[in-house]
Protein backbone atom coordinates (compact mmCIF):
# COMPACT_ATOMS: atom_id res chain seq x y z
CA UNK A 1 0.00 0.00 0.00
CA UNK A 2 1.12 3.71 -0.70
CA UNK A 3 1.49 5.87 2.10
CA UNK A 4 -1.67 8.06 2.92
CA UNK A 5 -1.50 12.07 3.65
CA UNK A 6 -2.11 11.20 7.19
CA UNK A 7 1.67 9.20 7.44
CA UNK A 8 3.21 12.60 6.80
CA UNK A 9 1.90 13.82 10.24
CA UNK A 10 2.89 10.67 12.02
CA UNK A 11 6.46 10.65 10.53
CA UNK A 12 6.84 14.71 11.86
CA UNK A 13 5.42 13.30 15.24
CA UNK A 14 7.68 10.34 15.37
CA UNK A 15 10.32 13.08 14.49
CA UNK A 16 11.55 11.70 11.52
CA UNK A 17 12.28 13.56 8.18
CA UNK A 18 10.38 14.15 5.14
CA UNK A 19 12.20 13.72 1.65
CA UNK A 20 9.48 14.93 -1.53
CA UNK A 21 10.72 14.80 -4.81
CA UNK A 22 9.00 15.90 -7.91
CA UNK A 23 8.37 13.77 -11.14
CA UNK A 24 6.76 14.25 -14.73
CA UNK A 25 6.72 10.69 -16.21
CA UNK A 26 7.25 7.05 -16.12
CA UNK A 27 10.85 7.44 -15.59
CA UNK A 28 11.50 9.74 -13.27
CA UNK A 29 8.73 8.44 -11.51
CA UNK A 30 10.39 5.11 -11.04
CA UNK A 31 13.79 7.30 -10.46
CA UNK A 32 12.84 8.91 -7.28
CA UNK A 33 10.62 5.90 -5.92
CA UNK A 34 14.02 3.35 -6.36
CA UNK A 35 15.65 5.94 -4.33
CA UNK A 36 13.33 6.27 -1.48
CA UNK A 37 11.12 9.33 -1.09
CA UNK A 38 8.47 9.38 0.91
CA UNK A 39 6.14 11.21 -1.79
CA UNK A 40 6.32 12.23 -4.95
CA UNK A 41 4.82 15.21 -6.45
CA UNK A 42 3.85 15.69 -10.26
CA UNK A 43 4.54 19.71 -9.89
CA UNK A 44 3.13 21.97 -12.35
CA UNK A 45 7.29 22.78 -12.19
CA UNK A 46 6.89 20.17 -15.38
CA UNK A 47 5.57 23.11 -17.48
CA UNK A 48 8.90 24.58 -17.26
CA UNK A 49 11.12 21.58 -16.74
CA UNK A 50 9.45 19.02 -19.44
CA UNK A 51 6.99 21.54 -21.97
CA UNK A 52 9.68 24.37 -22.23
CA UNK A 53 7.54 27.40 -21.06
CA UNK A 54 8.48 30.62 -18.84
CA UNK A 55 6.38 30.10 -16.47
CA UNK A 56 3.92 27.24 -14.48
CA UNK A 57 1.24 28.81 -16.11
CA UNK A 58 0.26 27.38 -19.29
CA UNK A 59 0.45 24.17 -18.26
CA UNK A 60 -3.52 22.77 -18.14
CA UNK A 61 -5.32 20.49 -15.90
CA UNK A 62 -5.62 17.44 -19.14
CA UNK A 63 -1.51 17.72 -18.96
CA UNK A 64 -1.04 17.40 -15.07
CA UNK A 65 -3.61 14.14 -15.23
CA UNK A 66 -1.49 12.54 -18.23
CA UNK A 67 1.82 13.34 -16.44
CA UNK A 68 0.47 12.18 -13.02
CA UNK A 69 -0.97 8.85 -14.82
CA UNK A 70 2.64 8.20 -16.20
CA UNK A 71 4.51 8.83 -13.17
CA UNK A 72 2.27 6.68 -11.03
CA UNK A 73 3.18 3.90 -13.52
CA UNK A 74 7.16 4.23 -13.15
CA UNK A 75 6.42 4.59 -9.07
CA UNK A 76 4.48 1.09 -9.47
CA UNK A 77 7.34 -0.62 -11.26
CA UNK A 78 9.93 0.56 -9.15
CA UNK A 79 7.80 -0.43 -5.97
CA UNK A 80 8.03 -3.87 -6.37
CA UNK A 81 8.73 -4.47 -2.40
CA UNK A 82 8.62 -1.88 0.14
CA UNK A 83 6.43 1.29 1.00
CA UNK A 84 5.43 3.08 -1.86
CA UNK A 85 5.35 7.08 -1.76
CA UNK A 86 2.54 9.16 -0.95
CA UNK A 87 1.51 11.01 -4.68
CA UNK A 88 0.37 14.22 -4.65
CA UNK A 89 -0.28 16.16 -7.91
CA UNK A 90 -0.52 19.84 -8.03
CA UNK A 91 -3.67 21.69 -9.57
CA UNK A 92 -2.59 23.88 -12.03
CA UNK A 93 -3.41 27.84 -12.12
CA UNK A 94 -7.16 28.88 -12.87
CA UNK A 95 -8.13 25.16 -12.03
CA UNK A 96 -9.23 26.41 -8.29
CA UNK A 97 -9.17 30.33 -8.08
CA UNK A 98 -12.39 31.03 -10.40
CA UNK A 99 -14.95 29.06 -7.92
CA UNK A 100 -15.46 26.66 -5.10
CA UNK A 101 -17.18 24.23 -7.60
CA UNK A 102 -14.41 24.13 -9.93
CA UNK A 103 -11.91 23.08 -7.72
CA UNK A 104 -13.76 20.11 -6.89
CA UNK A 105 -14.84 19.33 -10.24
CA UNK A 106 -10.69 19.61 -11.23
CA UNK A 107 -9.20 17.82 -7.96
CA UNK A 108 -12.06 15.49 -8.03
CA UNK A 109 -10.55 14.36 -12.01
CA UNK A 110 -6.80 13.90 -10.44
CA UNK A 111 -8.27 11.58 -7.24
CA UNK A 112 -10.53 9.73 -9.73
CA UNK A 113 -7.95 9.50 -13.15
CA UNK A 114 -4.87 9.00 -11.47
CA UNK A 115 -3.60 7.17 -8.46
CA UNK A 116 -2.75 10.58 -6.84
CA UNK A 117 -3.93 10.72 -2.93
CA UNK A 118 -3.86 14.42 -2.46
CA UNK A 119 -3.56 17.99 -4.44
CA UNK A 120 -1.46 20.99 -4.17
CA UNK A 121 -2.64 24.52 -4.52
CA UNK A 122 -1.29 27.90 -3.50
CA UNK A 123 -2.02 30.78 -1.36
CA UNK A 124 -3.75 31.23 1.48
CA UNK A 125 -6.45 34.10 0.32
CA UNK A 126 -9.74 34.08 1.49
CA UNK A 127 -11.12 32.26 -1.05
CA UNK A 128 -8.31 30.05 -1.33
CA UNK A 129 -9.40 28.94 2.48
CA UNK A 130 -12.77 28.66 1.51
CA UNK A 131 -11.77 26.79 -1.71
CA UNK A 132 -9.75 24.45 0.77
CA UNK A 133 -12.24 24.13 2.92
CA UNK A 134 -14.64 22.83 0.80
CA UNK A 135 -12.20 20.55 -0.86
CA UNK A 136 -11.30 18.49 2.64
CA UNK A 137 -14.76 18.57 3.33
CA UNK A 138 -15.70 16.25 0.16
CA UNK A 139 -12.98 13.64 1.33
CA UNK A 140 -10.07 15.49 -1.12
CA UNK A 141 -6.78 15.73 0.89
CA UNK A 142 -5.13 18.76 0.54
CA UNK A 143 -1.32 20.29 0.88
CA UNK A 144 -0.82 23.75 0.77
CA UNK A 145 2.19 26.32 -0.25
CA UNK A 146 3.17 29.74 1.17
CA UNK A 147 6.51 31.55 0.66
CA UNK A 148 7.01 32.36 -3.23
CA UNK A 149 3.86 31.12 -5.08
CA UNK A 150 4.98 30.05 -8.54
CA UNK A 151 1.43 30.93 -10.06
CA UNK A 152 1.98 34.37 -8.57
CA UNK A 153 5.03 35.02 -10.68
CA UNK A 154 3.75 38.17 -11.95
CA UNK A 155 2.90 39.75 -8.96
CA UNK A 156 5.66 38.76 -7.04
CA UNK A 157 8.58 37.42 -9.21
CA UNK A 158 10.92 34.56 -7.80
CA UNK A 159 12.21 36.71 -4.91
CA UNK A 160 12.41 35.32 -1.69
CA UNK A 161 9.36 36.37 0.54
CA UNK A 162 9.17 37.11 4.33
CA UNK A 163 11.98 39.76 4.38
CA UNK A 164 10.29 42.25 6.73
CA UNK A 165 7.76 42.03 9.75
CA UNK A 166 4.56 42.44 7.79
CA UNK A 167 5.11 39.79 5.56
CA UNK A 168 6.78 37.21 8.15
CA UNK A 169 3.51 37.61 10.25
CA UNK A 170 1.24 37.53 7.30
CA UNK A 171 3.03 34.02 6.75
CA UNK A 172 2.64 33.22 9.78
CA UNK A 173 -0.57 33.49 10.04
CA UNK A 174 -1.21 32.23 6.84
CA UNK A 175 -0.01 29.10 8.09
CA UNK A 176 -1.92 28.64 10.76
CA UNK A 177 -4.87 29.66 8.72
CA UNK A 178 -4.23 26.62 6.58
CA UNK A 179 -3.85 24.09 9.11
CA UNK A 180 -7.68 25.20 10.42
CA UNK A 181 -8.64 24.83 6.95
CA UNK A 182 -7.67 21.24 6.88
CA UNK A 183 -4.45 20.94 4.84
CA UNK A 184 -2.36 17.87 5.60
CA UNK A 185 0.56 19.36 4.71
CA UNK A 186 2.45 22.71 4.08
CA UNK A 187 5.49 23.59 1.56
CA UNK A 188 7.12 26.82 2.32
CA UNK A 189 9.45 28.23 -0.12
CA UNK A 190 12.36 30.61 -0.60
CA UNK A 191 11.55 32.64 2.46
CA UNK A 192 14.15 32.60 5.76
CA UNK A 193 15.68 29.61 7.16
CA UNK A 194 14.33 31.57 11.14
CA UNK A 195 10.54 32.18 9.31
CA UNK A 196 10.23 28.56 7.86
CA UNK A 197 11.69 27.30 11.71
CA UNK A 198 8.80 28.98 13.58
CA UNK A 199 6.75 27.81 11.28
CA UNK A 200 7.14 23.91 11.64
CA UNK A 201 7.20 24.54 15.30
CA UNK A 202 4.33 26.41 15.49
CA UNK A 203 1.76 24.18 13.33
CA UNK A 204 0.92 20.33 13.89
CA UNK A 205 0.88 19.94 10.32
CA UNK A 206 4.63 18.64 8.30
CA UNK A 207 6.17 21.72 7.07
CA UNK A 208 8.40 20.84 3.97
CA UNK A 209 10.80 23.35 2.81
CA UNK A 210 12.42 24.39 -0.52
CA UNK A 211 15.20 26.92 -0.29
CA UNK A 212 13.81 27.94 3.36
CA UNK A 213 16.72 26.10 5.35
CA UNK A 214 16.88 22.88 6.97
CA UNK A 215 14.64 23.86 10.34
CA UNK A 216 11.44 22.28 9.29
CA UNK A 217 9.87 18.82 9.24
CA UNK A 218 11.10 18.12 5.57
CA UNK A 219 12.28 18.94 1.86
CA UNK A 220 10.72 18.90 -1.67
CA UNK A 221 13.04 19.47 -4.27
CA UNK A 222 12.71 19.79 -7.99
CA UNK A 223 14.26 16.66 -9.23
CA UNK A 224 15.57 17.88 -12.74
CA UNK A 225 17.29 20.93 -10.10
CA UNK A 226 19.30 17.85 -8.32
CA UNK A 227 20.07 15.95 -11.36
CA UNK A 228 21.36 19.40 -12.95
CA UNK A 229 19.26 19.29 -15.74
CA UNK A 230 17.70 22.27 -16.16
CA UNK A 231 19.45 25.16 -17.79
CA UNK A 232 18.51 27.65 -15.47
CA UNK A 233 19.16 26.40 -11.53
CA UNK A 234 17.46 28.14 -8.53
CA UNK A 235 19.61 29.77 -6.38
CA UNK A 236 18.48 27.24 -3.53
CA UNK A 237 18.50 24.04 -5.04
CA UNK A 238 22.47 23.25 -6.30
CA UNK A 239 22.89 20.52 -8.45
CA UNK A 240 24.76 16.93 -7.06
CA UNK A 241 26.04 16.05 -10.57
CA UNK A 242 26.13 18.24 -13.39
CA UNK A 243 23.55 16.08 -15.19
CA UNK A 244 23.32 18.24 -18.26
CA UNK A 245 26.89 18.50 -19.28
CA UNK A 246 27.14 14.86 -19.13
CA UNK A 247 24.32 13.65 -20.97
CA UNK A 248 25.48 16.10 -23.83
CA UNK A 249 29.32 15.25 -23.65
CA UNK A 250 28.04 11.65 -24.12
CA UNK A 251 26.03 11.93 -26.69
CA UNK A 252 28.08 13.51 -28.41
CA UNK A 253 31.10 11.11 -27.94
CA UNK A 254 28.71 8.60 -29.42
CA UNK A 255 27.45 10.59 -32.13
CA UNK A 256 31.72 11.09 -33.17
CA UNK A 257 32.07 7.50 -32.73
CA UNK A 258 29.32 6.42 -35.33
CA UNK A 259 31.52 4.84 -38.30
CA UNK A 260 31.18 6.43 -41.55
CA UNK A 261 29.31 4.01 -44.17
CA UNK A 262 31.69 3.05 -46.90
CA UNK A 263 30.16 3.21 -50.70
CA UNK A 264 31.23 1.52 -53.91
CA UNK A 265 32.92 4.40 -55.94
CA UNK A 266 30.69 4.74 -59.20
CA UNK A 267 32.49 3.17 -62.39
CA UNK A 268 33.91 6.41 -64.40
CA UNK A 269 32.00 7.21 -67.30
CA UNK A 270 33.74 6.01 -70.27
CA UNK A 271 35.02 9.23 -72.56
CA UNK A 272 33.73 8.73 -76.42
Amino acid sequence: MPLRPADLARRKQAGLPISVLTAWDALSGALVTEAGADAVLVGDSLAMVVLGHPTTLPVTLDEMLHHCRATARGMASACSSGQEPLLICDLPFLTYQCSADDAVAAAGRVLKETPAAGVKLEGAEPETLAVIDRLVRSGIPVMGHLGLTPQAVHRTGYRRQGNDAASRQRLLRDGRALEEAGCFALVIEHVPADLAGELSRSLSIPVIGIGAGEDCDGQVRVTADLLGLTSRQPPFSPPLIPGRSLAVEALRRWLASQPHPTRPTAPATPHC
